[in-house]
C-alpha cells in the first residue's frame, strides 16, 4: 500500500474518479455508500499504513494563529459582503436575520460533520501519502487546491469551483504551517460559516 503505483492509483480514484463521478445523474444513495467507504478506508490508512497520531500542533503560536485567520476572515467577510449586496440584497444576512435557530444548526452541524472530514481527507491524508511522490512541493500544494475544487464540481457552479480553489490555497498553507488537522479545521469552518451567514450558503448546498 506504500509503493508509488499503489498510491497513484488510489489518488487518481480518491481524489478525481470519485469527485467527477458525483457530478454525474445516479443514485444519491450509491454516492453516499461510495463516500462512506471511501472515508472509512482513509482511516484506516491513516491509522494502520501511515500510523497518524492526530496532535493539535502543540508548538503553535496560538496568538499568531488567531491574528493570520482574523486578517484572512476579515478580508473575506469585505469582499463577500460587497459581493453579496451587488448580487443579491435580498439574501444579505437573510438566515441570521429571519431563521437564527435554522443558521445555529447548520453551523455546528457543517463544522463538525463536514468541515472535520473534509480535512482529514484533502490535508492530513493527502499530504501524509503523496508528499513524497512529488519533488516540485508548489506543485503538490497547487495540485491539491485542484483537487479540493473538482471534490465541489457537484455543486456545476464555477464561482463554487473558483471559492474552493482559493480556500485549498489558504487552507493548505494553514496545514503545512501548523501540521494539525483541528486547526485548518477550525480555520475552514469559520469561512465555511461566514459564507453561510452572509448569504452565500444556497450555492454550496446549506438550506435556507
Amino acid at each position: 500500500m506504500k509503493s508509488v503505483q499503489y498510491k497513484t492509483l488510489e489518488f487518481f480514484v480518491i481524489f478525481i474518479l470519485v469527485p467527477v463521478s458525483f457530478a454525474l445523474n445516479y443514485s444519491l444513495w450509491l454516492k453516499l455508500a461510495i463516500g462512506c467507504l471511501g472515508f472509512l478506508y482513509v482511516i484506516y490508512v491513516l491509522l494502520k499504513v501511515e500510523n497518524e497520531k492526530f496532535k493539535i500542533a502543540p508548538n503553535l503560536n496560538w496568538k499568531l494563529f488567531w491574528k493570520e485567520t482574523f486578517i484572512k476572515g476579515f478580508i473575506i467577510a469585505i469582499i463577500t459582503t460587497i459581493f453579496v449586496w451587488m448580487t443579491d440584497k435580498e439574501a444579505l444576512f437573510n438566515v441570521l436575520l429571519n431563521k437564527p435557530k435554522l443558521w445555529i444548526f447548520i453551523l455546528s452541524v457543517y463544522s463538525f460533520f463536514s468541515v472535520y472530514p473534509q480535512e482529514l481527507i484533502y490535508r492530513t491524508f493527502y499530504f501524509k501519502r503523496y508528499h513524497n511522490l512529488f519533488d516540485n512541493k508548489r506543485f503538490l500544494v497547487f495540485l491539491n487546491a485542484i483537487v479540493f475544487a473538482l471534490a465541489h464540481l457537484f455543486f456545476k457552479n464555477t464561482l463554487v469551483i473558483l471559492l474552493t480553489f482559493l480556500g485549498g490555497l489558504l487552507f493548505t498553507m494553514t496545514y503545512r504551517k501548523t501540521q494539525s488537522t483541528l486547526l485548518v479545521s477550525i480555520e475552514h469552518a469559520i469561512y465555511g460559516c461566514w459564507l453561510f451567514t452572509v448569504g452565500m450558503g444556497g450555492m454550496l448546498g446549506f438550506p435556507e
